[in-house]
């Protein structure tokens, strides 16, 4: 997808979201929020002070600065993006929640080393493969020694994933990635001790066995997975 579709489905982002993955049973804001919520769950596990800034590398319309600002409170969360529009919309949403700076696709215009945790949210099967490995490497620029890097990504093993995102309009020139490969473009820019983890293995009427999921990340068959990185 190019900056002008980014900036055509800013508007209508959510509504089309909402149609898009009612069969899983849930809304947009909780595959936002629960997102966050495992990013911080894996932040405590390793027992890490609290970061003072992070980074929300293709943070879109902001679905996801609101859960950044609750469980991270004492950082300052700044949000990239490619569309213009979309980080116009992201501000009128969460006025003063985040710094939103627009990007040109490549280089970043932030110093290096300014974040202790990046998070990206399904943004890579956007990006051509080929690209991958500049993006990363100025990810990792930006990343504190140390840092922490969470990337979600869509399974293309799942054929629930599979099927909402060949339906879904704004997902048409999207090019789903094996875990692997998101693995190796990471390690090949330098992050370290890159992990994959697996999640979504429940949709919404089976939401009571959810606190089953943190035991089976090993398994490759959930409708989501996101790896976890050091800088």
């Amino acid at each position: 997808m190019d900056i002008a579709e980014f900036d055509r489905f800013a508007d209508e982002y959510t509504a089309t979201h909402a149609g898009n993955i009612r069969l899983s049973g849930e809304t947009p804001d909780y595959f936002a929020r629960y997102k966050i919520e495992e990013m911080r769950r894996r932040w405590d596990a390793q027992a890490r002070p609290e970061p003072s800034a992070v980074l929300d590398f293709g943070t879109g319309i902001g679905n996801s600065l609101p859960y950044l600002a609750k469980l991270f409170p004492g950082a300052a969360i700044t949000g990239v993006d490619v569309s213009q529009r979309s980080l116009q919309v992201a501000a009128h949403r969460f006025p003063g929640v985040a710094h939103l700076l627009a990007y040109d696709g490549s280089a970043i215009p932030l110093e290096g080393g300014s974040f202790d945790l990046i998070f990206s949210a399904c943004v890579f099967h956007h990006i051509d493969q080929a690209e991958h490995g500049a993006i990363f490497a100025e990810l990792h620029r930006l990343l504190s020694p140390g840092g922490m890097m969470v990337v979600f990504e869509h399974n293309p093993v799942n054929p629930a994933t599979r099927y909402i995102v060949a339906t879904c309009p704004f997902d048409e020139n999207a090019v789903l990635l094996p875990a692997a490969a998101l693995k190796k473009s990471q390690a090949e820019a330098g992050f370290r001790e890159v992990e994959v983890a697996y999640t979504g293995f429940f949709p919404g009427p089976l939401r009571a066995l959810r606190p089953l999921e943190r035991f089976m990340t090993a398994l490759p068959v959930g409708a989501q997975y996101y790896t976890v990185a050091r800088g």
